[in-house]
């Protein structure tokens, strides 16, 4: 009798300690990164259609941008970064709100004559450098939502250094992936022992005036996912012939114990302590990247259309002498600028799409994916080395001394 009254106590403790977890989710979970944003903003959860643990937060408010992700329902690991201090003041800065979030919708070029990030006759420097409202502070509008997916829409108008404007309709749909998705996407079933959350965004450029042409201008769709840095935490973008298709010099040199390249892998330290970037031309590019927080055993992994022969839109700070030979994949690591201050830290993984000369109805997509597996070493290596081409012991190894 005692024994089972013990059972019992024991039983109603957890039960009340569950409870308490879920009433009042730890930081760095995603119920807790929830309940944050929604004394903010209004914010939809999509759920995946054959997993209720497998979450992400959309927030209309913020360009129909994914907020954060998580395989572990309430209590699991909230996958993006969130900038706690800007969205809980309610302010907006110079420059750019970086508001946070997993997966936002960007247009290109950020630099050069066709920049829609400068004003004509500005120097290309961080004082000069604008987010525009469109891709910053800007709401997009909910069309449609259901229990794993939700499409936004938005008409603009955007000018670029030259002079010229746009008009465009962008829609951007999001949906939630099964594990049969993921499996079919990636090409590989070795998801046992594991936790997994996948999401797409299928990206529409819509244009709605004169026709495009390359002596103006063009745009480009450009997809960026922040995440949390830490010291155990490496990018490693696969590549052939990476030495001759990276672009290192964004922000200057970067260090040799911080971007280490080969001939078919890069490795680039996501600690958010040293503002950098890089990036991969379409010709020596794969259609995926990834990151690897050895710690708490997450990999990350994105997808995205890629056309080596298309034109990409150059986004270095600087006029180009050509524009259209520009990066598909681009990786950020956060740092303090020279005054010291520091946007985040974060990290970032990006793609962007080709660039096209649109005759006015005609449209432009790019489709971008976020995968975050964690759980066993072992199954974890085997999606690593099927999907990357790397086992994460290199990974891991990358920035030894």
């Amino acid at each position: 009798m005692k024994r089972l009254k013990f059972l019992c106590l024991a039983v109603v403790l957890c039960s009340c300690q569950t409870s308490k977890n879920e009433q009042n989710p730890a930081r760095g979970t995603f119920g807790h990164d929830l309940d944050f944003l929604q004394k903010y903003k209004e914010v939809l959860v999509l759920k995946a259609p054959d997993n209720d643990s497998a979450r992400i937060a959309v927030i209309g408010d913020y360009q129909g941008r994914v907020m954060t992700s998580t395989a572990g329902g309430s209590t699991g690991n909230s996958y993006g970064w969130i900038n706690y201090a800007l969205i809980e003041s309610g302010k907006t800065n110079p420059h750019i709100n970086a508001f946070g979030g997993e997966e936002r919708f960007w247009l290109s070029p950020e630099g050069g004559q066709f920049s829609v990030y400068f004003r004509k006759g500005d120097p290309f420097d961080f004082e000069h450098w604008q987010t525009p409202a469109l891709i910053d502070t800007d709401k997009f509008d909910l069309v449609s939502s259901a229990v794993s997916s939700a499409t936004y829409h938005k008409a603009a108008k955007i000018q670029n250094y030259s002079g010229h404007s746009f008009d465009l309709d962008i829609t951007r749909k999001i949906s939630v992936l099964s594990q049969a998705d993921i499996s079919k996407l990636l090409r590989t079933e070795v998801f046992k022992g594991l936790s997994v959350v996948a999401f797409e965004t299928e990206n529409i450029v819509k244009n709605t005036g004169s026709d495009w042409n390359k002596a103006d201008g063009t745009l480009g769709i450009w997809i960026l996912g922040m995440f949390n840095p830490s010291d155990e935490t490496t990018m490693v973008i696969p590549a052939q012939h990476a030495k001759e298709g990276l672009t290192s010099n964004y922000f200057g040199n970067i260090p040799a114990d911080r971007l280490k390249v080969s001939d078919s892998l890069i490795f680039f330290r996501a600690d958010g302590k040293f503002r950098s970037k890089i990036g991969i031309s379409p010709s020596s590019a794969h259609p995926v990247a990834g990151s690897y927080e050895a710690k708490k055993g997450i990999l990350t992994i994105i997808q995205f259309d890629l056309d080596p022969k298309a034109d990409y839109l150059k986004s270095t700070w600087e006029i180009h002498k050509e524009p259209f030979k520009g990066d598909a994949m681009n990786a950020y690591n956060d740092g303090p600028v020279a005054d010291g201050t520091q946007m985040g830290p974060f990290y970032e993984l990006e793609s962007n799409s080709p660039t096209r000369t649109l005759k006015k109805g005609e449209s432009m997509v790019h489709h971008h994916r976020t995968f975050h597996f964690e759980g066993n070493k072992e199954a974890l290596n085997k999606v690593a080395e099927a999907v990357l081409g790397v086992k994460l012991e290199t990974i891991e190894s990358a920035f030894k001394k």
